[in-house]
């Protein structure tokens, strides 16, 4: 398998899992696969934050809010690994509960990821709420 391969089979795997377990109200799997190095950020679709205080908080406080969570998908776009970083663009499409409310809905995410201490993790995340694929 190429590099680019073993990445997506990790997007693919441990990212999912932790995307899954959050929006089931369980930061700790997201929290795991995030860099421990500055500079981390946020720029998301309910709230931002800098730095790895910030980071964590924002997860923790996110993973209250959410259950429920009956499916989670991120649909490439486009992806590579270049090195000891690494990008995806996509799409990810939720069904869980928020705030106790069962939700249905999709966001455009774009995230940058770097190896450390040869594992990848995610140092940055940028993603907006999309109404329809034409968005």
């Amino acid at each position: 398998m190429s590099e680019l391969d073993d990445f997506l089979a990790w997007v693919g795997s441990r990212l999912r899992d932790a995307e899954s377990a959050l929006h089931d109200g369980d930061a700790a799997p997201r929290l795991a696969i995030w860099s421990r190095r500055e500079p981390v950020t946020v720029l998301g679709a309910w709230s931002s934050a800098g730095g790895q205080e910030e980071v964590r908080a924002l997860f923790t406080e996110l993973a209250k809010g959410f259950s429920d969570c009956t499916s989670y998908t991120y649909e490439i776009v486009a992806a590579d690994v270049i090195g000891d970083m690494a990008y995806t663009v996509g799409y990810e499409h939720t069904q869980a509960s928020v705030n106790g409310e069962p939700r249905t809905y999709s966001l455009r995410a774009t995230q940058i990821y770097r190896r450390e201490d040869a594992e990848w993790r995610v140092a940055h995340r940028h993603a907006d709420t999309v109404a329809d694929r034409g968005g």
